[in-house]
């Protein structure tokens, strides 16, 4: 077996924090793939050293003294090294990303800095080999990943080698250029190695237990997730679940490969495992909620309008002209309702609902915003009768107005449309009726 074992900027915050990653590592010989990212917060008032790499890269870029900045950069680094008490001097490293910053060598490269140094780190202090991610990971000439090429190539340079330290969150564009994925990449770096060496298992491992059903800044204490399907993370992920960076998922699916998130300060928790499929039930019928505020609802309105050919397609194009993407288009026989997120939305408003007039000629249009979404998720509601009439008893018993609801057919999920100021109540009364009663 092997195990490809990403590690948070939390769980390499520090020399104490590291010696703990040391520690799980050394603990199996299967876990001979290692994707550090970047130092991140030792408390909550420090900062993250991808965020010191911005800051310092622009003063540079506006041509300001940034060598203090650098030199605080330096400094973090260096206090890992000493507390790991290692032989290992990045002055020629520092004095190259200096002489980068000054060239303007980009946010890109600025960014990639911090999990760069840390893999040097990391595969020092364990004697495993370090491979740089902008020689194995690439990118192609529009900035989107070349999964094909990246595969061949990590395939075959992690098959010459028994144990590597690959950083994440970075990789390079056709002329050599750094390029970096989204905020939290470090997960996608995690998953592109673990198909190309083919892994047992892919570790992911941060500084919480795994998913929780619900957000624990609403929920107190929420239970914790034991077993979840990728399709359902998708969907949790995408309403605003945190802990693992959705793109993630997609590499390790197409190979069948099982994620377990796991909790570097409490190593010997189960955490919450991500599979393709499985037999085993779920302690409760729903799988998770999750959900985000901050939506318009555009009511479009047209006697006939189920007669009418193309009415859904003139409507939404009126959106796409204006660069707006949709989340929900739930209809009537005479109603379409288009939800879009309200920031994108609200510059663009009368120039959408002119392009509605002129393609679709409705009767009326109505916009209602500050409404929120909630995704309430799980494979056990397939196979259980009445949960949409269960959320809507719950919700009614706390006096909170459903604006919208949307079920796909596959029963995966429901998603509840309520606005704003009740969403934190939604969502308290949709875990209480099915984990705390559990009726």
């Amino acid at each position: 077996m092997s195990k490809v074992v990403k590690f948070g900027g939390s769980s390499l915050a520090s020399a104490k924090q590291f010696k703990k990653v040391g520690d799980i590592i050394k603990a199996d010989p299967e876990r001979r793939w290692v994707v550090p990212s970047a130092p991140g917060k030792r408390d909550k008032k420090d900062t993250k050293v991808t965020d010191m790499l911005y800051a310092c890269y622009d003063l540079a870029e506006n041509n300001k003294d940034f060598s203090k900045a650098l030199e605080a950069i330096k400094a973090r680094y260096d206090e890992i090294i000493k507390g790991l008490k290692l032989d290992l001097d990045l002055s020629d490293e520092f004095a190259t990303i200096e002489k980068n910053f000054k060239a303007k060598a980009g946010n890109n490269y600025a960014a990639s800095r911090g999990e760069y140094l840390n893999g040097i780190i990391m595969a020092n202090y364990l004697g495993y080999e370090f491979i740089d991610s902008a020689t194995v990971i690439f990118f192609d000439e529009n900035g989107n990943f070349d999964g094909e090429k990246t595969n061949e190539v990590l395939s075959e340079r992690l098959s010459k080698c028994e144990n590597a330290v690959i950083p994440g969150f970075y990789g390079a564009l056709p002329d050599g250029s750094v390029k970096t994925f989204s905020r939290g990449g470090s997960d996608v770096t995690g998953s592109i190695v673990s198909k190309a060496v083919k892994a047992d298992v892919y570790e992911n491992w941060t500084d919480v237990s795994g998913f929780l059903i619900a957000d624990p800044r609403i929920i107190d204490n929420p239970k914790g997730i034991d077993v979840i399907t990728y399709r359902e993370l998708r969907e949790l992920s995408y309403m605003g679940a945190g802990v693992l960076h959705e793109d993630a998922i997609f590499p390790v699916r197409q190979m069948g490969i099982p994620i377990n998130i796991k909790n570097t300060n409490a190593p010997e928790d189960r955490g919450t495992w991500i599979v393709g499929s499985t037999c085993q039930k779920s302690d409760y019928v729903i799988t998770g909620i999750a959900g985000k505020k901050g939506f318009c609802a555009v009511n479009i309105e047209k006697d006939m309008m189920n007669s009418e050919i193309g009415f859904g397609r003139k409507v939404l194009q009126a959106f796409e002209e204006n660069g707006i993407s949709f989340e929900h288009v739930p209809s009537g026989i005479d109603t379409l309702t288009v939800f879009v997120h309200q920031d994108e939305f609200i510059d663009k408003e009368q120039k959408v609902v002119a392009g509605i007039h002129r393609l679709a000629k409705p009767d009326t249009i109505e916009i209602e915003a500050d409404l929120a979404l909630i995704a309430v998720v799980g494979r056990g509601m397939k196979s259980t009768r009445g949960t949409a009439g269960r959320i809507f008893s719950a919700l009614a018993h706390k006096n909170v107005n459903v604006r919208m609801i949307d079920q796909g057919s596959s029963e995966l999920n429901i998603i509840i449309g309520v606005s704003n100021e009740d969403f934190e109540t939604a969502i308290k009364a949709i875990y209480d009726i099915f984990v705390e009663t559990k009726l």
